[in-house]
């Protein structure tokens, strides 16, 4: 299994610097009893626990590779759980324990087509019947700017949309044929797409799923 804190450093170095923009919508969490367990994986600074314990949950848990990235988010919100991931993407939890898991720009970080299924393995596992998955991510971005760096990567990593950020990371954007085969095993809900801006500052169009476990 490939693990997911190949870029561990990166993320408690450069990362603990960087702002995360993508936004949840309410409305897609309203069907979920708010004292069920709702996971945060891969939740950097701990914005989004803090959003849905706001939003009245009662038992949120945010999970990261990024023992400083959890130092930053137990500092902004001492109120949160959060539990630094030892050797991801395995987490301890009991199968089918959890009624929602967010995935916010991870799948970026996670560049290889081995590291995204066994990520979606676990969550999936995780997940009660029926639970919901709400994913944000990027896909291929048609611009110039973005077109030219995924090819000029495409040889080095063997994946169109893999890409260096300049400062360390290895990131991904996505083809929606790719993301319905990772996610053959989910129903899809809902889903929208969205501006939003990178944690570099740029501007792109995320994509937004609400997948349900069959």
């Amino acid at each position: 299994m490939e693990r997911l804190d190949s870029q561990r450093e990166y993320w408690d170095t450069a990362g603990t610097t960087k702002t995360f923009g993508h936004p949840i919508d309410p409305a897609w969490l309203a069907g979920i009893d708010r004292g069920a367990r709702v996971l945060d994986y891969g939740c950097g600074y701990g914005r989004l626990v803090a959003q849905l314990d706001a939003d009245g949950f009662a038992d949120t848990e945010g999970v990261d590779v990024s023992a400083n990235l959890l130092a930053r988010a137990r500092a902004d919100h001492p109120a949160g759980r959060f539990t630094l991931l030892d050797d991801p993407p395995r987490l301890p939890h009991p199968d089918g324990s959890v009624a929602a898991v967010l995935l916010f720009a991870v799948l970026t970080c996670v560049p290889t087509d081995g590291g995204q299924r066994d990520l979606v393995a676990q969550l999936h596992r995780l997940l009660a019947p029926g639970g919901l998955l709400y994913v944000s991510d990027l896909c291929l971005q048609d611009d110039e700017h973005n077109r030219e760096r995924y090819g000029r990567f495409a040889a080095a990593y063997g994946t169109y949309g893999v890409f260096e950020s300049g400062d360390g990371a290895v990131l991904r954007h996505h083809t929606m044929d790719w993301l319905r085969a990772l996610f053959a095993a989910f129903d899809v809900a809902r889903s929208r797409q969205l501006a939003v801006r990178t944690m570099n500052g740029n501007p792109v169009r995320a994509t937004q799923l609400l997948l349900r476990k069959r």
